[in-house]
């Protein structure tokens, strides 16, 4: 039932979002600050990739729009996103401890830094898919918040 509602809301914004004329979407930069939390610490930095589409989403570097690896200051700590075209998107970011810039596994593939994903979904044996972290950016300043998780 919820996940048909958050359907059914991003697909309401996203109608929304093409009935905008096509001068107002050339002109549109938006801004997206990240505020992610549950740091385990402040060694090494984290880095925040942000994907336009399903393909390569999550880890796939050839396929990110933009991204960031920045050395943590604060906890919970901001990144941000400039010059967003108004659509959907979602971010995948990690705690990179040791800054190899590399999201490292132990010997059974399972993350040994921390890792999270836009809308923090459930995570069990998988990434999420892109449909499970989308947001959309359809303003001049959007805000998201994303929990890491650790094994």
């Amino acid at each position: 039932m919820v996940k048909e509602l958050r359907v059914s809301l991003l697909l309401l914004a996203v109608l929304g979002n093409l009935a905008w004329s096509f001068s107002a979407k050339a002109n549109f930069n938006g801004k997206l600050t990240v505020e992610i939390d549950g740091l385990k610490n402040k060694e090494g930095q984290l880095c925040a990739s942000i994907f336009a589409s399903s393909e390569g989403f999550p880890s796939d570097r050839d396929r990110v729009l933009q991204k960031q690896c920045t050395k943590i200051t604060d906890n919970p700590f901001t990144i941000t996103f400039d010059n967003l075209k108004a659509g959907i998107y979602a971010v995948a970011v990690f705690h990179d401890q040791n800054n190899d810039r590399i999201l490292n596994r132990n010997i059974l593939g399972i993350p040994s830094e921390g890792f999270g994903f836009s809308n923090n979904p459930e995570i069990r044996t998988r990434a999420p898919k892109f449909s499970e972290a989308a947001f959309l950016v359809a303003g001049p300043n959007t805000n998201i918040q994303i929990q890491l998780k650790y094994f």
